[in-house]
């Protein structure tokens, strides 16, 4: 069996169409047809449903489609064994929410440019369904999220660590200081948020749905460090994640607050596609993102 014909049919199955397909591995489109129908004709099964000119994946299509990446995986593994490259080069694409860039890239991406400088990054600030939708089209070779905790067997997990979150406010302000804060109390005041129905945002809008109350917060922003400082400056409360207000909190400027019977489950978890290629320049940019959002330098 001629692998490329593998690798034609993975490209077919997740781009549905052969001529995207062919565009993307430079083959002509009777090319691509050509080896498709080369392997339905060794494995003697039809690999596509073909109806009025759109294609899809038969059962037994997608049960050869995850043969098909894992011996694409081992392919690439064995190709990796037989070189000794001196330098590690490649893109990597890493999909993230808005509010860990900045701890992610702020320290310590100087170090690693000097370390890797042929490693490219391209960091896809987006939502978790979002984030999902990438690396299950390969548009993204690993995801780190800050969300409800996931489990799915389709994912390898490299990290994962549950995320303190409170409610805080300027040290000045009313609230704090407070032994206890009601959740109706908290909503007469003004906040300033991350976009709504982003990663943690969605999760706190959850709970207070379930409570049948709503924020309208004044300003909605994705940047955590700009949240801080205007929470701090007194122009609103707001709800973030502890390694974002943990200095602030310590040195006085801003207070957690004790709000009664409200507590949301927010885990950060680095993950890939269980079908995923480890490179090289994966395996160095994924001990990056462990050492700066996880604390150690070794990956699992």
């Amino acid at each position: 069996m001629d692998v490329k014909n593998l690798i034609t049919f993975i490209h077919v199955a997740e781009k549905n169409s052969f001529t995207k397909a062919a565009r993307v591995l430079g083959y002509s489109q009777s090319t691509v047809s050509f080896q498709i129908k080369q392997l339905e004709t060794e494995l003697g099964a039809q690999l596509f449903e073909r109806v009025n000119h759109t294609i899809a994946l038969t059962e037994r299509g997608r049960a050869v489609l995850r043969y098909a990446h894992q011996i694409s995986k081992l392919t690439k593994e064995l190709e990796r064994g037989m070189q000794e490259e001196q330098e590690v080069r490649g893109h990597f694409r890493l999909a993230v929410p808005d509010s860990l860039c900045d701890s992610l890239l702020e320290e310590g991406f100087a170090d690693f440019r000097s370390r890797y400088p042929g490693i490219t990054l391209k960091i896809i600030a987006t939502g978790t369904e979002e984030m999902f939708r990438l690396i299950n089209h390969n548009e993204a070779d690993a995801i780190l999220t800050l969300d409800n905790h996931i489990y799915d067997t389709e994912y390898v997990i490299v990290r994962e660590e549950r995320v303190g979150m409170h409610f805080v406010a300027a040290s000045d302000h009313l609230l704090s200081g407070r032994e206890s804060v009601s959740v109706r109390e908290l909503l007469q005041e003004p906040f300033v948020l991350t976009e709504k129905g982003m990663s943690y945002r969605r999760l706190m809008d959850e709970k207070l749905a379930a409570m049948s109350l709503e924020i309208h917060p004044v300003l909605e922003v994705g940047s955590t460090r700009l949240l801080c400082s205007l929470a701090e400056q007194g122009v609103g409360l707001s709800y973030l994640p502890d390694y974002v207000t943990a200095k602030a909190v310590e040195e006085g400027r801003l207070s957690y607050l004790p709000v009664e019977d409200f507590q949301v489950e927010v885990w950060k978890q680095l993950l890939y596609h269980r079908d995923k290629w480890v490179s090289p320049q994966m395996e160095s940019v994924i001990d990056y993102c462990i050492g700066r959002e996880f604390g150690d330098g070794h990956s699992n």
